[in-house]
């Protein structure tokens, strides 16, 4: 706290702290007063460990398999006096472990960066100006707003509450939100838990707004105290060496765990993503390997081993482990997180990037995410029969555009029976029925509309939604550029309700400059759904309750119906006529709200109950009791037109989209059947799957888990959803096997968020929200999700390439090096094909920058039309496996038969004496032979690289759509990273075959000639291989992807989501035929499920 105080804050009145702290509680801090103030305390920040330190990520990059493999074969180089090879592996442990850890730390620094985007925030009052900033700004003296869902920046004396309650369960453990005061207390003794004219930092506001003043920040809060005394770490379970408490065997127990837990976190094997922890093992286990492979090299030369037999171990070591493994992933990684942020995505956690790629399921918030957000009011019911419709505007937030009529409303009349014209199709013959009314539409109804005008029931109800509401409606008649010249703030459906008032000149600051002057308020509460202010009006000896809310909540505290002559009492029978008209304002995606109001007996006094919770609540059922209805708003919010053509993408991918929203059942359905969740005919379901897809979330509630599994379907729609719902559904999801994601705003989603595989907050949503989640969408669209799931599947997918592109080449290397102990020269020792530095070369230099390329490809068309991918086999599937060794086992066969022929067929055997050394004369075969494998296994690794960029269709013909007789370089050329490295990677052969001295000294290879016409050979029998090899695997469907399980019907196509619009053509017909059916069989509309048999 800051130590300018004589008492305690909570004991002094908020001008005197005011006052001690230099602050104006009207303007806030100046600019000046702020850059003093940072500069004489520290940031607003808790001192729980800032990011990993440097000198950590270094020793990270010395200490995995990659490195200590070639540590270790650098120690022996020097032990047998090859001080060029000793160097040259030195220079490549220097080059690797600096590109890891300059990868390594920028992608923590980035990474820090995008935290830094989602990070809770604080609005305060700075030179008469709200503002947003990060917590960590904020200052002793801030004047910081507080509302309902924000995170209490720091400690606040509060000056300003409107039925502030905030929940202080994880500082005090009170399990009920503490309702605040202004009043100063009296009490020196009271606990902080007492002391509720404050505001502590990190604690949530659950209802209400307020302002208060900054009195400490940072470790002065209360939180920072308890965190000062709490620093220390806590042991996993079972690390305790207690002999006492746990028995005789415990310390030995205690030690392993421990030793356990250092090894693993040291090695990487214990922390990080669940990819970099199943890369760690891979890495290691290679190592085991590598050390398996140089017993195998001392055995076959009976553990007789001289240094020649030490090197060529040290060979076949290099040779399985992929060296660059670890920075291709990293880089990877980085791109993607980076990709994702231009996309609107921020991620927090890097396993979420790896678990985007199997989501199977997401829920789905409606209202911002699905829908626009942007809400208008649509129609407006007046009792009794009058109905006000808004037409022809486009921009919700300007409440000159387009019309107001009204009509009397007719929906009450009788309605004949209506026809099933889908049902009355035949499969056999196709009908188009189009109904009377749809060929001879009525003109009645366009006749008896008229404008609309002001009266005193349409008066009254204006009064009450515009005072009855927070939101503001302001007109710039000079807009700065990129801005609109109305300037909206506040909820959707508040501006919506605020801009039909403005339409008739009675929005809020009209009618509070008249005289209307508010009292008190009684804020929006999600468990009552509705909220209520208190007026004193101009010329009135009484005051005016003004309420709003949903219809079924509202209408039951309503007595009367309608005012002045009008005024009718509240029936049952009447209740349901209004209900219905709720229902058809619903059934057209409106969302309904009841407005109401009523006379206050005289002036209002009342205070709210300082002393307990239901005091408070007491005097709201008071307020908010024998109402009289002044009408229904129906509140349009028009789906995102990227809306439907997303869920169609999740469903051709396999992924099973759900709405969970807070709205009237009719509402739901509406929009999910507008936006292709459900269908929009459901009699092409049966009945069980009808009627268990859209659910209320109070019916949902009531099933047992048992009954949820019986479900044949889960609900794809749950309405009026709490978040307890949203929870049970990820429980019911899970219990299916499903991997969902699960989006949220609010603070009370984020269980739902940190329970949720991979929880998705909204950008606009609560600090509390986006907290618990591990992405934040800074659009808040849905299709963002898409994109985020497209970016996770094309990493895995180009993971897949760069690793099956890394270890084929290992396995061909270790092939060659293996079968190459059989080359025994006259001194009986192993004469190998390809050298030690050759290896690295080809590992570090030839693969790695192809590697980055296919690190970098586009997603693959049809990426979005396969299932989620396994998530326990990881990017190792079967597909991959045995493309590594069908393709190693290739490469190896190849360089060894090169190697044959030159040392057998062209030069009788010769191979010389210890030419692993040295470049004598009758070395020259052996070291021809190398350059010919190393040039002909680099041109092959390198052509594996446009190969793999897609691991079943032909090099030649990677694009199906593609009509072009030989599209080849337009194809390889589409990814630029990826064609020059593979160029400028073949060309580079040249230099170190020729350039004397390094290639006798280092490389152990010299010039060669004809032998070029082997290496050239080889490559194109390699690709005929790799071609014969896809061609078989399409043509007898080997090793390919599941096909996507789709239900019983397909999210987001036509059928299900926008109206028929297109032109009649012969597929559509074929596609109307199965509308009328009970049940619609799986379709192979997606490459995913359609097979590939084409011979390219």
């Amino acid at each position: 706290m800051a130590g300018q105080f004589e008492r305690h804050p909570f004991l002094l009145t908020a001008q005197d702290v005011a006052k001690a702290l230099g602050t104006d509680l009207e303007r806030g801090l100046s600019s000046t007063q702020v850059a003093q103030l940072q500069e004489k305390y520290p940031p607003n920040e808790l001192d729980v460990g800032g990011a990993i330190p440097w000198y950590k990520i270094f020793l990270k990059q010395l200490v995995n398999a990659m490195i200590l493999v070639l540590f270790f074969a650098m120690a022996l180089s020097f032990a047998v006096n090859d001080w060029v090879e000793g160097g040259v592996l030195l220079a490549v442990i220097v080059l690797n472990v600096s590109i890891g850890f300059y990868q390594e730390y920028g992608a923590e620094k980035k990474m820090d960066a995008l935290r830094a985007l989602s990070a809770p925030s604080a609005t305060v009052l700075r030179d008469g100006r709200t503002q947003v900033i990060p917590n960590a700004e904020v200052v002793p003296g801030d004047v910081v707003i507080l509302k309902m869902g924000d995170t209490v920046p720091a400690d606040v004396r509060l000056f300003e509450a409107m039925n502030l309650a905030a929940d202080e369960q994880s500082l005090t453990g009170e399990s009920v939100p503490v309702e605040k005061i202004v009043e100063h207390l009296e009490d020196e003794e009271l606990g902080i838990g007492d002391r509720i004219n404050i505001a502590y930092g990190t604690t949530t506001v659950r209802k209400g707004r307020g302002r208060g003043v900054v009195i400490s920040t940072g470790m002065q809060t209360e939180v920072g105290k308890i965190a000062a005394s709490t620093a220390k770490k806590h042991r996993k379970a079972g690390r305790s060496m207690n002999y006492k408490k746990y028995g005789k065997r415990q310390p030995v127990i205690g030690l392993t765990r421990r030793i356990y837990d250092f090894v693993g976190k040291f090695l990487g094997l214990t922390e990080g993503t669940p990819l970099q922890i199943k890369l760690s093992k891979l890495a290691y286990m290679l190592f085991g390997c590598a050390l398996l492979l140089a017993v195998v090299v001392f055995a076959v030369n009976k553990f007789h081993v001289p240094n020649e037999v030490v090197i060529y171990a040290i060979s076949t070591g290099i040779a399985i482990i992929p060296e660059s493994l670890v920075a291709v992933l990293t880089i990877t990684m980085v791109v993607a997180v980076t990709v994702m942020r231009k996309a609107n995505v921020v991620v927090r956690d890097l396993s979420a990037l790896e678990a985007l790629g199997g989501v199977t399921n997401i829920c789905s918030d409606k209202t911002g995410t699905l829908t626009q957000g942007a809400m208008i009011v649509r129609k407006v019911w007046i009792p009794s029969k009058t109905i006000y419709t808004v037409k022809d505007s486009k921009h919700p937030s300007n409440p000159t555009e387009g019309t107001v009529t009204f009509s009397e409303d007719d929906s009450q009349a009788e309605e004949p029976e209506k026809r099933d014209f889908d049902q009355e199709r035949s499969a056999a013959v196709l009908k188009f029925d189009v109904p009377d009314e749809k060929l001879n539409p009525s003109k009645h109804k366009a006749e008896i509309e008229k404008e609309a005008t002001m009266n005193p029931r349409l008066e009254a109800f204006l009064l009450s939604a515009a005072l009855c509401n927070l939101a503001t409606v302001r007109h710039e008649p000079e807009p700065q550029e990129g801005h609109p010249k109305w300037q909206v703030t506040g909820e959707p459906t508040e501006i919506a309700l605020q801009v039909f008032a403005h339409r008739f000149q009675r929005g809020k600051r009209v009618v509070e400059a008249e005289g209307w002057k508010q009292v008190a308020e009684f804020p929006f509460d999600s468990s009552i759904k509705r909220m209520s202010v208190i007026y004193n009006g101009p010329n009135l000896d009484h005051s005016m309750v003004f309420t709003k809310g949903a219809v079924e909540r509202v209408l039951d505290l309503c007595s009367t119906v309608g005012v002045e002559d009008a005024q009718e009492p509240m029936t049952d029978k009447y209740k349901e006529r209004i209900l219905k008209q709720m229902d058809v304002f619903a059934s057209q995606g409106q969302r309904v709200l009841a407005v109401a109001s009523r006379p206050w007996e005289g002036k209002y006094t009342e205070k709210p109950a300082l002393e307990n919770h239901e005091g408070d609540e007491a005097l709201r059922n008071r307020v908010e009791s024998n109402l009289t209805l002044l009408g229904l708003a129906g509140i349009y919010d028009p789906p995102r037109k990227e809306t439907t053509p997303a869920i169609a993408e999740c469903s051709s991918a396999g992924i099973k989209v759900h709405m969970l929203t807070g709205d009237h059942p009719a509402t739901a359905e509406a929009i999910a059947k507008e936006v292709g969740i459900i269908p929009r005919n459901l009699s092409v379901l049966s009945r069980d799957v009808a009627s268990a897809i859209v659910q209320k979330a109070s019916d949902f509630d009531k099933l047992s888990d048992a009954e949820i599994d019986a479900l044949p379907e889960l609900p794809l729609v749950l309405a009026r959803c709490a978040p307890d719902t949203k929870t049970r559904m990820i429980e019911a999801l899970r219990r299916r096997s499903a991997y969902m994601a699960m989006t949220g705003d609010g603070v009370n989603d984020a269980p739902s968020l940190s329970r949720a595989d991979v929880g998705i907050a909204m950008g606009s949503g609560s600090d509390v929200a986006k907290s618990a989640a591990k992405i934040v969408l800074t659009d808040d669209k849905f299709n963002s999700i898409v994109a985020a799931i497209r970016e996770g599947r094309r990493m895995f997918d180009n993971i897949q390439k760069f690793i099956l592109h890394l270890l084929a080449s290992n396995v061909g290397e270790v092939i060659l090096l293996i079968c190459g102990l059989g080359f025994q020269d006259e001194s009986g020792f192993s004469v190998f094909p390809i050298s030690p530095l050759e290896i690295l070369w080809i590992n570090m230099v030839t693969s790695s920058f192809p590697a980055f390329g296919l690190g970098r490809e586009q997603a693959s068309r049809d990426v979005m039309r396969k299932p989620p991918h396994d998530r326990k086999r990881g990017v190792f599937t079967n597909q991959i496996l045995v493309d590594m060794l069908v393709y190693g086992l290739l490469m190896g066969i190849l360089s060894l038969m090169t190697f044959v022929i030159i040392i057998y067929g062209a030069n009788d055997g010769q191979l010389g004496i210890n030419c692993n050394r040295e470049f004598p004369e009758e070395c020259v075969p052996v070291f021809r032979a190398r350059a010919t494998v190393f040039a002909e296994l680099t041109w092959l690794i390198l052509i594996s690289a446009w190969e793999f960029k897609d691991i079943r269709r032909s090099l030649f013909r990677l694009n199906p759509d593609d009509n072009s007789r030989f599209p080849l370089f337009k194809d390889v050329y589409e990814n630029r990273f990826l064609f020059w490295a593979v160029v400028l990677g073949a060309l580079s052969v040249f230099p170190v075959v020729y350039i004397p001295k390094v290639n006798t000294s280092v490389f152990k290879h010299t010039s060669i000639s004809w032998e070029w016409s082997l290496a050239v050979a080889a490559t194109i029998v390699y690709v005929a291989g790799l071609e014969l090899w896809k061609l078989t695997k399409r043509h007898f469907r080997l090793l390919e992807d599941a096909a996507v399980v789709r239900g019983t019907f397909s999210q987001g196509s036509e059928e299900t989501g926008h109206k028929f619009h297109r032109a009649i053509s012969f597929s559509s017909l074929k596609s109307w035929r199965s509308i009328g059916r009970t049940h619609t069989g799986e379709t192979r509309a997606s490459t995913g499920e359609k097979k590939d048999t084409s011979p390219v």
